[in-house]
């Protein structure tokens, strides 16, 4: 009944003011030809051009809002303005040959161009302002989740994460311990103005091991020669807590341009539906900032970012014993609940994450390009456990990461092909401290990187174009690491093979020096055709290598923020993945769609597999050890959106992964399980762009699982009794319910955006198969938020 009275207010309060701002111009081409049929958009928006170039955008809300101006065979203008009642903006569009990519899919279609190439909204980016990059991604038809609790969100695409979904950030491929499936990208998603997602081996000038999928983030861009900011502030139920995003733009045609953002998050425990999540705080405070300088035939820019988080973990999936852990693992009850609290004790997370980059961008010639880019990244990364004594304070992880990049991209348009090219290296340090006084989980190592790529795209027709692109990547890995004798034995090395990496034995232990040089080869091919107006159909092909990661090549000992001793192998090899896919993407009309079917078989996949438990002096935890073996992996995402009419509106996402362990002829292990979202929205622009929404989330029972259940010896009565450990049976399904509905008002030249979400409106309880702490809690109930945004 709240929310409904609050419904029935927004709009009452939106019919006193009629929004009479608009914005209109003319479209031309380098050489001031008027371009008929241009498409403009401002969100729900839309317009086209006239014969003679002009278009026209009424009603509005006022404030700052995005601009996309798209016509084929141009590069789109994509842009932010300040809209304050009469506003003329003429557009000017560079000629382009198309370039051909994966599909990138997002929410909803904003534009209609020729790559395939959508972007999530910046109304999805600022909803999410008090979350993570990772939560925003779920709205994504075939992008999923792996949680680890409520607040430790990674990306899921077609099945496959950490490593294999690389994620660039402002042009900069993110170094931050990517390797550990609990450990979040260390990015701040309100530093972000564009977010795209590219699934599959596509974007070789990006990356050649991207087995799963690319994340593109960039920062806002904004051509017009404006200041401009925007303040969001957050307050949510759940958690009790909220988080101040502000960011300050001067745009510039020529001559200066900078960005300014700053993040402040607090919250306390999360709570289920049933009881308090003890000790699942976080705290953010974060800045990003940038400058570039843009002269007739070159950009000159600089950037820094700073990512500071503390990040509690229940403390329920931390058991003292064997008998506890059992116990929490086939009773799914937590062992730990205690009252609300903002302190965040331990186990926590403490992650600090710097980003420096400066690059040079020239124009060769009107169609020949230049860009050269250097980036110096270091990632602090500390984890605390339960300690007593001296060490009570001292962090049981500790691990300092630097990374020095370099690359150098060159691009030229001739006629109907476009040839691409480019080179890059990279220097990686990892250090990990001894002060923690325990055997690092990661030791020292040093990783040298180089690649080289090249992409040739042909444009035949109007409604024809293909691309063909190659990349040759070489590393080496140097590691400096202690085994005990005991852990050398288990994991099955005293057969003589790697006796060749000892350098001293210190009796219970050897100290080992592994190394590692890989030559790896991706390629991608494909082809787009126009069938139709609004029409396309798109087919790509894929090879990509992945190596493996430190943590499949060195785990020994336990993961904390996990609660899990995870065990590597320096047996583990590259895996190797041909990925094929067909698009069919509808972007014009009433009813739009795309639909995604793809095939994805991976030699060598790796994969963590439980194995039992084992008892250390903090407490008993699973065993996972890092396996290998050949998969497949096949699925569709669809996504479609239809217009009822001017104000009701309707779109569904919907995926679902089948992946198979062809080697053992089981189901692979973590695969997201079938998943649908409907959303039905209701958008009056004239008042003030209102819009209530109603979205449904449905997870189904993944019925296709590994059973890697095991037996663990539980004291009982002074006897050890084999116990059976239920730790491979998925979760049931669930359905939640969310609401949201917004409005915005004019203050003088400025804008002040009203929205109100509640998230889990029926308070549901449920556990998800893709949470790392699924065996120990449910997830977290009912949210509600509000949010204020100004712009100015």
């Amino acid at each position: 009944m709240h929310i409904y009275y609050t419904l029935v207010a927004l709009m009452a309060a939106n019919g006193f003011v009629y929004s009479q701002n608009s914005l209109s111009g003319n479209v031309t081409d380098s050489q001031n030809r008027p371009l008929e049929g241009t498409h403009i958009h401002i969100g729900a928006l839309h317009a086209e051009s006239l014969p003679d170039g002009s278009y026209l955008l009424p009603d509005i809300p006022a404030g700052n809002q995005r601009v996309i101006a798209s016509y084929i065979g141009f590069y789109a203008l994509d842009t932010i303005i300040n809209i304050n009642g009469t506003t003329v903006m003429d557009i000017k569009l560079k000629p382009k040959v198309t370039q051909l990519e994966e599909v990138v899919l997002t929410e909803s279609v904003v534009a209609n161009n020729a790559t395939g190439s959508q972007k999530l909204k910046t109304e999805t980016l600022e909803k999410y302002s008090g979350a993570t990059l990772g939560d925003a991604l779920r709205e994504i038809a075939g992008v999923s989740s792996l949680r680890t609790g409520s607040t430790i969100v990674k990306p899921v695409i077609n099945g496959l994460h950490s490593s294999r979904v690389p994620i660039f950030t402002n042009g900069v491929r993110l170094e931050d311990q990517q390797w550990g499936t609990e450990h979040a990208p260390n990015l701040d998603v309100n530093a972000a103005g564009k977010v795209s997602v590219i699934k599959g081996a596509a974007g070789l000038q990006y990356s050649g091991d991207a087995v799963g999928g690319l994340v593109i983030v960039e920062p806002p861009s904004i051509l017009k020669d404006t200041l401009m900011g925007k303040t969001i502030l957050t307050a949510d139920s759940n958690g009790r807590g909220g988080s101040l995003a502000t960011t300050l733009s001067k745009g510039a045609e020529k001559g200066w341009a900078w960005n300014a953002q700053g993040t402040f998050k607090y919250y306390g425990d999360r709570e289920t539906p049933g009881y308090v999540l003890s000790n699942t705080g976080n705290r953010e405070g974060n800045f990003s900032g940038d400058v570039k300088y843009l002269a007739d035939r070159y950009t000159l820019g600089a950037s820094y970012s700073f990512y500071n988080a503390t990040v509690g973990i229940a403390q329920a999936t931390h058991i003292g014993n064997v008998a506890d852990l059992v116990r929490a693992i086939n009773n799914r009850e937590p062992s730990v609940v205690r009252p609300f609290t903002y302190t965040i004790g331990v186990p926590r997370q403490e992650v600090q994450h710097h980003i420096g980059k400066v690059n040079y961008l020239r124009n060769l010639s009107d169609d020949e390009t230049l860009s050269l880019q250097y980036a110096f990244q270091l990632n602090r990364r500390k984890e605390f456990d339960l300690r007593r004594g001296a060490l009570e304070d001292v962090a049981a992880l500790d691990l300092t990461l630097a990374t020095h990049s370099a690359n150098a991209d060159w691009k030229k348009l001739s006629g109907n092909n476009t040839y691409t090219a480019g080179i890059s290296g990279a220097y990686q340090h990892n250090n990990a401290s001894p002060e923690t006084g325990i055997r690092p989980l990661i030791p020292n190592y040093n990783k040298t990187d180089a690649g080289a790529y090249g992409i040739f795209t042909r444009r035949f027709s109007n409604t024809l174009t293909a691309e063909a692109g190659v990349r040759y990547d070489f590393s080496h890995v140097d590691a400096s690491k202690y085994y005990q004798v005991s852990r050398w034995n288990d994991l099955g090395y005293n057969d003589g093979s790697l006796d060749h990496i000892i350098v001293e034995d210190l009796g219970s232990q050897y100290l080992t020096n592994p190394k590692f040089t890989y030559h790896n080869t991706s390629a991608s091919a494909g082809v787009r055709k126009q069938l139709a107006a609004g029409l396309d159909l798109l087919g790509n092909l894929g090879l990509a290598m992945r190596n493996p990661n430190p943590g499949e090549l060195f785990s020994d000992g336990l993961h904390h923020s996990n609660a899990t001793i995870e065990l590597g192998s320096l047996r583990t090899k590259k895996e190797r993945s041909v990925k094929a896919s067909a698009t069919l993407i509808k972007t014009e009309g009433d009813v739009t769609f795309e639909a995604t079917p793809y095939i994805n078989a991976i030699h060598d996949f790796i994969y963590l597999q439980p194995t039992g438990v084992e008892y250390t002096i903090r407490g008993s935890f699973p065993v996972y050890r890092y396996r290998q073996a050949n998969a497949l992996m096949a699925g569709t995402d669809v996504h479609v959106g239809y217009n009822f009419s001017q104000n009701f509106s309707y779109s569904f996402n919907g995926a679902y992964v089948y992946g198979q362990n062809t080697s053992d002829n089981i189901a692979l292990i973590d695969m997201p399980p079938l998943n649908l979202a409907h959303t039905v929205r209701y958008t009056l622009s004239q008042w003030h762009g209102f819009f209530a929404e109603i979205r449904s989330e449905s997870v189904f029972t993944q019925q296709r699982y590994p059973d890697y259940n095991f037996y663990a010896d539980v004291p009982q009565n002074g006897v050890i009794v084999p116990t059976y450990v239920n730790i491979s049976t998925p979760p049931k399904g669930y359905s939640l319910l969310h609401f949201s509905t917004g409005t915005q008002f004019s203050v003088g030249k400025n804008s002040l955006g009203i929205h109100l979400s509640v998230y889990n409106v029926l308070n549901t309880s449920y556990r998800d198969y893709l949470n790392r702490q699924r065996l120990y809690t449910d997830e977290v109930g009912r949210n509600i938020q509000l949010q204020l945004k100004f712009s100015y």
